[in-house]
């Protein structure tokens, strides 16, 4: 029987973007190619990057997208900004928004929707097409105009849940909000990173909504003998949605545990990290080696994924596939992955957090142990493997990649 073949479509697969979903669909690309899926990637923004895992097919409109986000950037560099950041506490959509989505839907829609059909037609015999982040309104009409010529079922997977709701202004980085002008209910499934976000997306229209949480490849994310170079660390894109916890867990305890060395990775961040070490950007690739090269290793999700059931990040799993000593903020459903105090410390505020970083210095055969814990859980239940296998049972593949592979 033949391998099943998916055409993935990414927002990007270019690592050098930053988008936060890139490492994640490596990851997750990886584990379905060894489930057996015949993968072939083609991408919205950037070069289709190739790989042992896939094959890939040129983006259609490579420069547009180029000279597209060179606008944005050189706007976001006019106001000192990483990128043009929607507000918090009004993420509404503009006059600007509408004009783009307008132009979008006159120029980049339907060529988008002709190198599809030319993918499709020249492949031959494809058995799911699987969106990744892209924009869903700039795909408006696609699925549905596709699925009526070929007979081929269309998945959503929305990495970004729940930040790339309307209500949260969609993602930063990307520049649009993924939902407004869209109709979820073209795609088959929708899939998300957030249990708590499902019923919001039937509200949008979605036919059927299911959750896939991150996960990490132990290939990868694995505990590396170095030296240690820091007593707590934190990496993350920027602070927005996290400038209390980033208070609480790095700046004030920084200011109160004057002999403990904080040191804070990433960019864009416009809040109190007190003390702490700037360290800048950190590349993926030696990503596994900063955790490693840490006693205590912070997870400060952002507000809005903290608050919003069951909704999972990469980080998390990342820093427990790397054996860290996990201390993090609170997360709404955080037991569907890791037990709190045997698997990870969980700290409600300053206090607290000051509080589990003496004890766990104090202490280092305890911190490793939690580690250690963290690492078995992750290799049992959560490593891309294990997320693939669930991806392909869910559009009807599974079997079907198992008898192929």
């Amino acid at each position: 029987m033949p391998a099943p073949k998916v055409l993935a479509v990414a927002s990007a697969s270019d690592l050098d973007f930053r988008y936060g979903c890139t490492p994640a669909w490596w990851q997750l690309w990886k584990g379905m190619a060894e489930n057996g899926v015949d993968l072939i990637v083609t991408t919205y923004r950037g070069r289709a990057i190739e790989s042992p895992w896939w094959r890939t097919v040129p983006n259609p409109l490579y420069r547009e997208a180029e000279i597209f986000a060179a606008g944005r950037g050189a706007a976001a560099r006019l106001q000192r900004q990483e990128f043009m950041r929607r507000s918090e506490e009004d993420p509404r959509d503009t006059i600007a928004d509408r004009v783009v989505r307008q132009a979008i839907w006159r120029y980049v829609t339907p060529r988008w929707r002709r190198h599809l059909e030319r993918t499709i037609e020249a492949e031959g015999g494809v058995d799911a097409v699987i969106v990744f982040t892209v924009p869903m309104a700039h795909f408006r009409g696609i699925p549905t105009a596709l699925r009526n010529r070929f007979d081929v079922p269309f998945v959503y997977y929305d990495g970004d849940l729940p930040m790339s709701l309307p209500e949260y202004g969609g993602t930063d980085t990307s520049g649009f909000n993924y939902y407004i002008g869209a109709d979820p209910g073209e795609y088959d499934l929708v899939v998300g990173n957030s249990e708590g976000s499902l019923a919001r997306l039937l509200e949008l229209g979605a036919r059927r909504a299911e959750a896939i949480h991150w996960a990490a490849d132990p290939e990868l994310f694995h505990p590396q003998e170095v030296e240690k170079e820091a007593d707590v660390f934190f990496y993350g894109h920027s602070d927005k949605f996290r400038r209390e916890w980033m208070r609480d867990l790095i700046g004030e305890p920084s200011r109160r545990l004057e002999d403990v060395d904080f040191a804070v990775g990433g960019y864009d961040y416009r809040g109190d990290i007190g003390n702490a070490r700037k360290l800048g950007r950190i590349p993926f690739n030696v990503f596994p080696r900063a955790i490693s090269a840490a006693r205590i290793n912070v997870n400060a999700t952002r507000r809005v994924h903290a608050e919003v059931e069951a909704s999972s990040t990469a980080r998390l799993f990342e820093l427990a596939a790397c054996g860290a000593a996990i201390v993090s903020n609170p997360l709404a459903g955080v037991e569907r992955w890791f037990e709190p105090e045997r698997e990870l410390r969980v700290v409600t505020g300053a206090d607290e957090a000051v509080e589990v970083y003496g004890e766990l210095l104090a202490d280092p055969g305890q911190a490793e142990e939690l580690g250690r814990r963290a690492r078995e859980r992750v290799l049992d239940e959560h490593t891309y493997a294990h997320r693939a296998r669930r991806l392909l049972d869910l559009i009807g593949l599974g079997a079907h990649a198992r008898a192929g592979a």
